[in-house]
Formats: C-alpha cells, structure tokens, sequence
C-alpha cells in the first residue's frame, strides 16, 4: 500500500496454506486463495464448508491456526504486523447490519470516521452524504436505523464500508436475513461496485448474482477449494461431482 493506493500487480488478497481449527473441529484445511486487484471472486457451497470463516479470516476477525494472509502484499499474519492499519483497507458488510441504533445514519455513517480515521466532522459528513447517494439513500440521512427497511439498513451497512475509502469490499451472505423483496436493492448496489471497479470477495448464496457479477467462482466444501474458474464454466459444466451435486441442490430450492 502507498500514498498512490494498492499496487495492481500486486494481488488484493492472497491467502496460503491456510488452516482454522475450533477445538477439535478443523473448518479451514490448508485453503490457497488470491483475489487480484479490481477482481470479483463469489464464494460459493453448502452450509458449514468453511466459506464465512475463511472471510473472516482474511481480516483477521478469526486467527487463523496455520498459514499466512496477505493483503496487497502485507502479511497480517505476521505478529508484527499493526493488523489494525491494515485493516482499514477492508470494508466489511455481513449478514446482520450491527448498525448503532442509537445513532442515526449520519452518525453510523462518521464514527468509524472520525475515531479510526481522525477526519474532521465536516469532511466525516461530506463522505458521508457521498457514499449514501451512492447507495440511493441521500434521503435517510437524519432516520434512525429502526425506521429504515431491512435492505435500506444493509445500503447503509454498505456505505459505513465505503466511507472508510477501502480498497476493497468483503461480503458475508449480505442479503441472506432480508425479506425476498429487499434482496434486488442491495445486489444492486453491489452490482454497481463492482462495475466501479471495487475489489470484492463475495460469500453468497445468490447464484445468478454470481454469474452476473463475478469474474471468477470458488466453489468450497468440508473446508477446501473443490474448484474454481470462470461463471459460466463453474456454473454450467463443473468439473467436480461435489460442485454439480450442489448446484443440483440449489436449482430444487
């Protein structure tokens, strides 16, 4: 990372030998993975194959029990790395908004600002106003988080993210608690960072979203990369019985 912004050749994300164990319970087993800068990567499988603790991992919120995580060539991994820093590279939305009720959207919108990245309240407020007309909620900004929609609460979440000025975006099954309806509003807006050029690394369950959006699929299982590649080659001609297995899954649904 330099005062210019990421390295391009250098990939967003990259992650080796990586294992993460609870107690007994080995959920990540020696996973190698990379997201190039300005990539789309959706990550895709059955419940408990690993996939939200694998994102977890990439910032740290679960330590990893072996192997190393690099972002944009840093290895956060590494004890003395100020992992903190780092991680004001990553924005992060997951499933639950964890929005602060008691502030309004203004306020969710410039703590972290103020707080982690010491900007002033004025400029906290103009990035602010910025990033929620990007996510079509220039209205809100004075709506407590309890009068707002499920989708409109994850926009915000998505915002929150964006007012840091990451240099790319982590999503954990964003739209799997909304309500069937409140599910276009918010892929919608990751579709529109995307063509933006965001770097994304996507844990979803939404399949088309995937073959629209990604520029690769990783299809995980029981802890490990079972194949990966192109939407359409993954999607439509799999290469392993595990993946068409899944897939067949999902259409029945």
């Amino acid at each position: 990372m330099t005062a210019a912004g990421p390295d391009p050749d250098v990939p967003a994300i990259r992650i080796e030998r990586l294992h993460k164990s609870f107690g007994t319970l080995e959920v990540l087993r020696g996973i190698d993975f990379q997201v190039d800068a300005g990539e789309v990567v959706c990550v895709i499988g059955p419940s408990g194959s690993g996939k939200s603790t694998l994102l977890r991992c990439v910032n740290l919120l679960e330590v990893p029990t072996a192997g190393r995580v690099l972002i944009e060539g840093v290895d956060i991994t590494d004890p003395e790395c100020d992992a903190d820093a780092v991680r004001t590279q990553i924005g992060m939305v997951f499933q639950h908004f964890n929005l602060f009720p008691h502030l309004d959207v203004l306020g969710n919108l410039t703590i972290a600002q103020r707080r982690v990245l010491k900007r002033p309240k004025d400029e906290a407020g103009t990035v602010a106003a910025e990033v929620l007309a990007r996510v079509g909620l220039t209205d809100k900004i004075k709506e407590y988080p309890a009068r707002l929609s499920g989708g409109q609460q994850q926009r915000v979440a998505i915002a929150r993210a964006l007012a840091m000025h990451p240099d790319m975006m982590l999503f954990d099954e964003a739209t799997s608690a909304l309500d069937p309806e409140l599910v276009g509003e918010v892929l919608d807006v990751m579709r529109r960072l995307a063509s933006e050029g965001m770097t994304m690394m996507v844990v979803t369950h939404e399949m088309e979203f995937a073959r629209r959006v990604a520029d690769r699929i990783v299809f995980m299982d029981e802890g490990v990369v079972v194949e990966e590649g192109p939407p359409a080659r993954v999607l439509d001609d799999p290469r392993e019985e595990r993946t068409r297995t899944f897939l067949s899954a999902v259409a029945q649904h």
